[in-house]
């Protein structure tokens, strides 16, 4: 039963929202876009069917007539009413001013900040805080022949109660005003989350296709990046630019240009360093965000809040600077070697004054090494150092003027640092400039660090090269030095790259076949296996080999008319090259098999039917002779999970083998050979085998028992004791009540499931539990046999396919242990090629044990697509057993996170947030969009094996 709203949205589902928010946050704001929804929905439903005089004839708002005439008779309506009506007053008076002096408006109530929305549901949503709402909808349930038409929603005996019953929950919790830096959107929906990264990722940049494959598949932005804008407005951060109470503001400059992206020309905006009493930090914004040129609209996802930096100076070892004719530029350089994008400073000494404010700003703790120097009447000045000469060696005063240094390499060190560094000097050379620093320590043993960056004409966002030498030497050794320390870098990482592969050989080799399988030779296959396709291959089974039409299933999947043909095939109830006549053969194997499993089961089922009529009437006799009710109601919940002992059938005579024409059995693990059975009274059709007596129902139980007690015998030479029968029976019973319930609530909102067809869902799964009583029916099972008896449409073959299925599927339900592989390989997987993603999965909460993907393994993501995505995805994956992996649901669990792998990075979810996230996506995934990725992701783990 489900209960709408006017938009159709299913009424349950928004008090689930409220619930999860409640438990996922700990409170639930008022202004949450779930409560407006939720009070529009309950509004709609209190209001369908109320009766004209009950509603008011001349009120325009019903809900208020409604609840004020509730009001007379129950006493928590009427205070209700007056606390709205208090409201109301308050809005109408400010809406409406009365002109009253100053001094009565300030002894006026406050009016409580409430949005257009809340005011138009005011009364349902006052009820809701106030925890009366569940109340009044119960009187009104109760009441209804007052209120309503025989057609409302509240009338109905069924959903009328329910419907007061989910209020329950609401009403329970507490709701909070309080000001969180997302309140207005709090816990936003998966649909709000795709569409906000739909937004914000058209203007993201690509990344660059490598010859080699990378062993992640994607990065995030930089460090560089605004990080912690996303914790403020976006206008609250332009606020925190300014001088405030937390934050001294030290040095500001205006268009200074920074080149973002190497595709695009540098733009300018505004630098900052800002002190507090903790940290320092240097912000640089694009001056279209500090003026606000994007527009109102476009400003929270203006593509320019990629651009902005926000960089921590405890963070920062060295600044490079480079003194240029049009102004100057600094590199800051991280501690993990990590240089920030260029920061070009205009022409005007201003290179030279951010520094000093630097300097300034981290005194006492810190300083710039090697120091600015004072200059009288000048202030702050670069230090004068000069390139070392030889002993001995001359120069004229013009050569020391040319050999003062224009580029340098300052360091911020802190107390209980020793200063390294002496001398820095800079010089250029073929378009690079090499800066080397000699230190003075250790009793004159000194060293040399050594940094190649691009001159003033070269790339400035090119790559640096640090060396660090200990000791005194000439350039040429240094020189030799450096090459060697490139080639062993460059000999050590591709020595790590080669150990890596090798792990992800050895973990990952298994998951995939090593052979890789073209989608275009030696045809294209993405338009998959075609009628015109299949019909050749019928009538010649030589046209296209085995493996051919695989392939084609893989890349392109089925044409939806003939599937009905090809998944036999495809799940081994055929044999491909099989002729006309022999798969004739075969159908006619498994409907004897079929068939004859049926009359097996229908008459344990008889039984059963006949022990509870039973026990109902010895209950119903114990009720009317004055036996306790209590001892009654114990038993009727006993009934409902397994038959009691106490109450036993009847003795029944076993009927010889002479009577009747029996049943060969089809080798069912439980199946009972030569059991002759009679059908339940009322069910249509008729059961092979079925013999006829005077005492009907009786011949096919007694029968039952004997062979069963024959075939126990067998089995379990101590298993000849009458009185255990009841247990194979009780045994039975429990799984028949199982799947009873299961197959009236599967998919009952798809078209195809009429009360017919529900009972042909019901007779497959009855007959393929009793060949497996061993393991018995598991919640889910259904699931699998759902779709295909759509496509088959018919219960033999269907019956024979979902056997087939279960060979790889019964492993995921408990009695299995495939589902912790899946969980371990998913590790893996993702550890390996995604993992930047892994390490979010650790630190919030470490929910790498992949939980949230059980039920898309359990049920082959079923629950996850609509009906038609569901036959393309499974096709798909009994396909790929033979063309690229036999464990292809990893991949496409992989391609479901993958999907959505910068939504999880940028809302930094936990292992709660991805169930949300994942549940409320169900049924709305762009199913071609992930097959393609999933296989991407098979292609891409058979080239790192292979190393190509």
């Amino acid at each position: 039963m489900k209960l709408h709203n006017p938009s159709n949205r299913p009424f349950a589902q928004q008090v689930k929202q409220i619930m999860e928010e409640a438990v996922t946050r700990k409170f639930v704001h008022e202004d949450s876009s779930h409560i407006i929804s939720f009070c529009a929905a309950v509004e709609a439903c209190v209001l369908y069917g109320l009766k004209r005089r009950a509603a008011g004839f001349l009120r325009s708002n019903k809900i208020a007539a409604l609840f004020m005439k509730v009001g007379k008779s129950f006493p928590p309506a009427e205070e209700l009413c007056k606390k709205v009506q208090d409201l109301e007053q308050l809005i109408e008076n400010c809406i409406k001013p009365t002109g009253t002096k100053s001094e009565n408006v300030r002894k006026m109530p406050k009016l409580p900040n409430l949005s257009p929305q809340a005011i138009k549901h005011l009364w349902i949503r006052t009820a809701l805080f106030d925890k009366v709402l569940d109340k009044i909808v119960h009187y009104l349930v109760e009441n209804s022949s007052k209120y309503y038409e025989k057609e409302a929603l509240l009338m109905d005996p069924v959903d009328g109660p329910i419907l007061a019953s989910l209020l329950v929950g609401p009403c329970a919790l507490e709701y909070t005003k309080m000001k969180t830096a997302d309140h207005f959107w709090t816990d936003p929906s998966a649909d709000e989350l795709v569409q906000r990264h739909r937004i914000h990722s058209s203007h993201c940049r690509q990344d660059s296709p490598t010859k080699r494959p990378a062993l992640c598949i994607q990065k995030r932005h930089s460090s560089g990046s605004m990080d912690d804008r996303p914790s403020l407005s976006a206008r609250d951060y332009v606020e925190s630019l300014h001088q405030n109470s937390r934050a001294t503001l030290l040095y500001g400059k205006n268009n200074v240009l920074v080149q973002p992206r190497d595709d695009m020309e540098a733009i300018p905006g505004y630098l900052s360093l800002h002190q507090t009493a903790d940290i320092m930090a240097l912000k640089w914004t694009p001056n279209q965000l500090m003026n606000g040129s994007v527009g109102d609209l476009d400003y929270e996802k203006s593509v320019y809040w990629d651009y902005a930096m926000t960089i921590r100076l405890e963070e920062i070892v060295y600044l490079h600077c480079h003194q240029q004719d049009s102004g100057g530029t600094v590199v800051l350089v991280s501690q993990d070697g990590i240089q920030r994008p260029p920061l070009r400073f205009p022409r005007g000494g201003h290179l030279l004054q951010f520094l000093s404010c630097l300097e300034n700003g981290l005194l006492p703790h810190g300083q710039l090494d090697p120091p600015l120097w004072s200059q009288r009447g000048k202030g702050k000045v670069f230090p004068r150092l000069r390139k070392r000469s030889p002993q001995g060696s001359s120069e004229s005063a013009s050569d020391k003027e040319d050999d003062e240094a224009t580029d340098y390499v300052f360091r911020i060190i802190y107390p209980g640092t020793q200063s390294e560094f002496g001398e820095c000097v800079g010089r250029e050379h073929f378009g690079w400039v090499i800066s080397w620093c000699m230190s003075e320590q250790g009793h004159g043993a000194g060293g040399h660090t050594v940094q190649i960056t691009p001159g003033r004409h070269g790339n400035i966002s090119s790559p640096r090269i640090w060396l660090v030498f200990v000791g005194r030497a000439p350039l040429k050794l240094l020189c030799d030095n450096m090459k060697y320390q490139i080639l062993s870098r460059a000999f050590y990482g591709w020595l790590a790259y080669c150990r890596h592969l090798s792990t992800v050989r050895t973990h990952l080799s298994a998951l995939v076949n090593h052979s890789i399988v073209s989608p275009d030779v030696p045809c294209n296959a993405s338009s998959g296996l075609t009628v015109d396709i299949w019909q050749k291959y019928l009538e010649d089974s030589t046209s296209y080999e085995d493996q051919e039409l695989l392939r084609l299933i893989y890349y392109g999947g089925i044409q939806h008319e003939i599937r009905k043909a090809v998944w036999p095939f495809l799940l081994g109830h055929y044999q491909f090259g099989m002729t006309e006549a022999e798969r004739k053969e075969a159908d006619d194997q498994i409907r004897t098999c079929y068939e004859h499993t049926m009359a097996e089961w229908l008459g344990c089922e008889a039984i059963v039917r006949q022990r509870e009529k039973e026990s109902h009437a010895a209950a119903l006799a114990k009720c009317s002779s004055g036996a306790s009710l209590d001892s009654h109601i114990q038993r009727m919940m006993h009934r409902d999970s397994t038959i009691s002992n106490e109450v036993r059938v009847r003795s029944l005579q076993p009927v010889g083998p002479g009577r009747g024409q029996q049943p060969q059995s089809c080798g069912a693990s439980l199946g009972v050979p030569g059991v002759c059975v009679l059908q339940e009274k009322g069910r249509e059709g008729s059961v092979p085998g079925m013999t006829q007596s005077r005492s009907g129902l009786w011949v096919g139980t007694a029968e039952f028992l004997h062979a069963a007690r024959r075939w126990q015998t067998k089995q379990d030479p101590q298993w000849d004791r009458p009185q255990r029968h009841p247990e194979l029976l009780d045994m039975y019973t429990v799984n028949l009540h199982r799947i009873e319930k299961d197959v009236q609530r599967c998919d009952r909102n798809y078209w195809y499931f009429t009360p017919s067809n529900l009972e042909k869902l019901r007779n497959i799964m009855c007959s393929y539990i009793w060949q497996h009583i061993e393991i018995g029916y598991v919640q889910g099972m259904c699931d699998l046999l759902a779709p295909l008896l759509v496509i088959l449409d018919d219960e033999a073959l269907a019956f024979s396919c979902f056997t087939e299925l279960m060979k790889r599927m019964n492993q995921n339900f408990p009695h299995g242990g495939a589902m912790d592989t899946h969980f371990a390989n998913m590790r893996s997987l993702i550890q390996i090629l995604d993992s930047e993603l892994f390490e979010l999965m650790h630190q919030n909460g470490d929910y790498t044990h992949f939980y949230f993907c059980y039920r898309w393994f359990l049920l082959d993501f079923k629950r996850e697509l609509v009906y038609d995505d569901v036959f393309a995805v499974w096709e798909t994956i009994w396909a790929a057993a033979h063309v690229s992996s036999a464990h292809y649901v990893l991949f496409i669990a992989l391609a479901l996170v993958e999907m959505y792998r910068d939504i999880i990075l940028e809302n930094n979810m936990d292992f709660t947030d991805i169930i949300k996230f994942f549940n409320e996506m169900a049924e709305r995934h762009n199913t071609k969009q992930i097959l393609k990725l999933a296989r991407d992701l098979v292609y891409k783990v058979q080239t790192l094996i292979e190393n190509k």
